[in-house]
């Protein structure tokens, strides 16, 4: 969705408590949130829970969402800190690592560019994308499905943009290499 979509949204629920821009909110984001607070929590039902809390805490704050400089960073900040939370409070002493994290990814297709990409490519695609380091699985997933930049995915995880863009490196030429073709060479004589 559009970052002036969402700002339209926002300001429908902080200045007319718009319960269809608020639902139109929930449904952007739902999937994309629990999917990434499942993947702190490993419990989809305590993700579910979260991510309705988060949107409690959204309809709650309505008034001053127009406040909130990037709201696309911000709901998911908001997620992560509830997730560590529960995790926190259902592991207690437990210490928490982005290595850790079960990630589980939606389509990668999400354009008509990638949607003729054939079955076994998409395939080839897949198993490099599973076949990644966790962290860079979750970096990888957070940029290319969930919108983040690369900026707004280094806040978020707390870690160095160097890192996030060392990450995605990793991940462009993992994939890269499994989607290699081996075409035959041919002469020109």
């Amino acid at each position: 969705m559009a970052v002036e979509t969402i700002k339209r949204l926002i300001s429908q629920i902080a200045l007319y408590d718009d319960a269809i821009a608020y639902r139109e909110l929930f449904i952007t984001y739902h999937q994309k949130l629990v999917s990434f607070s499942a993947s702190i929590t490993r419990n989809i039902p305590s993700a579910e829970e979260i991510v309705s809390d988060v949107f409690m805490k959204i309809w709650l704050q309505r008034n001053t969402l127009t406040a909130i400089a990037n709201f696309h960073l911000y709901i998911y900040v908001v997620t992560k800190n509830l997730s560590i939370n529960r995790l926190l409070k259902d592991r207690k002493q437990r210490s928490f690592s982005l290595d850790e994290m079960e990630v589980e990814l939606g389509s990668v297709h999400l354009n008509p560019e990638m949607m003729m990409i054939t079955a076994e490519m998409n395939l080839r695609i897949q198993q490099a994308i599973h076949s990644l380091p966790s962290r860079c699985r979750l970096i990888f997933k957070l940029i290319k499905e969930d919108g983040l930049s690369y900026r707004e995915a280094s806040e978020l995880l707390e870690l160095s943009l160097k890192t996030i863009e060392n990450q995605m490196t990793i991940a462009f030429k993992k994939i890269g290499e499994s989607i290699r073709l081996d075409l035959p060479k041919h002469s020109l004589n």
